[in-house]
């Protein structure tokens, strides 16, 4: 069994530990914790981190079975999108699940590409982030606008 720790309180984190910039190592691992935290609003939909012996990725919703539904590789580079299959992990999980589509985050590149017939989604980690608060924070007022990936209202 495997798990991730998010420090989601960013002064507990520089206080444990040293500040960071934007241009720091650790800056990607910030990144995910930013985007699960916003996840944490969305109660009814436990994620988990999804390991195995010779993978990983980062962020995994299961179904009422237990079998995943969705998947996100949180990712603090632009460099998977000229070359996704570096994202050895994330394509292995998506081919074993018949997944037809994933999401993965960059610095400031939106763009998709499709490999063995998956969509990969390439998107800002920021507007990914605002898009899952404002998605959640809709629906809990019952706002019929959702934002897409790309940012733009699409009614549900």
């Amino acid at each position: 069994n495997f798990f991730k720790v998010y420090l989601t309180n960013p002064s507990l984190r520089s206080a444990l530990f040293s500040p960071i910039d934007g241009t720091d190592s650790f800056i990607g691992n910030m990144v995910e914790t930013a985007i699960f935290a916003q996840w944490q609003h969305k109660i009814d939909e436990p994620l988990f981190y999804g390991k195995w012996q010779n993978g990983e990725v980062d962020i995994v919703a299961l179904d009422s079975q237990q079998k995943p539904k969705w998947c996100i590789e949180i990712k603090w580079s632009n460099r998977y999108v000229n070359n996704p299959s570096e994202l050895k992990s994330l394509i292995s999980f998506c081919i074993k699940n018949n997944f037809q589509h994933a999401a993965i985050t960059t610095i400031d590149i939106t763009q998709t590409k499709v490999i063995n017939n998956i969509e990969y989604e390439f998107v800002p980690a920021s507007v990914y982030a605002y898009s899952v608060g404002k998605n959640i924070i809709d629906a809990k007022i019952g706002s019929k606008y959702f934002l897409s990936l790309e940012g733009e209202k699409e009614e549900e």
